[in-house]
């Protein structure tokens, strides 16, 4: 099943376009979804060579299981921290917050 990143310019993204999850790109799209539905987003953010979010990819988001448990409660929205830089700075920020153990390895 291809998802909405397929046609993305984003290598990242459509490195996600096979997923099980129902991703969508950033983007008035998405959010407009969530309002139709009333769900919240479930956003996830990472760049193409993050050694991490592939391993996410590899574990979480291609598991048929958990990707019907993301789909059915949230509008999943992947974001290329390389296209949009300023969604990644105010997560970073918030996480901050919470904790000073993050960050990108």
């Amino acid at each position: 099943m291809t998802n909405r990143l397929a046609d993305t310019l984003s290598p990242y993204l459509r490195s996600h376009a096979e997923n099980p999850v129902d991703w969508y790109p950033w983007g008035e799209e998405a959010f407009a979804e969530a309002r139709r539905w009333d769900v919240p987003l479930l956003i996830s953010i990472g760049y193409s060579t993050c050694h991490w979010c592939h391993v996410m990819a590899r574990e979480s988001f291609s598991e048929p299981v958990t990707a019907a448990l993301i789909d059915e409660g949230f509008v999943a929205v992947k974001v290329d921290r390389e296209e949009h830089p300023h969604v990644d700075a105010a997560y970073m920020a918030a996480a901050s917050a919470f904790t000073q153990n993050l960050g990108w390895p």
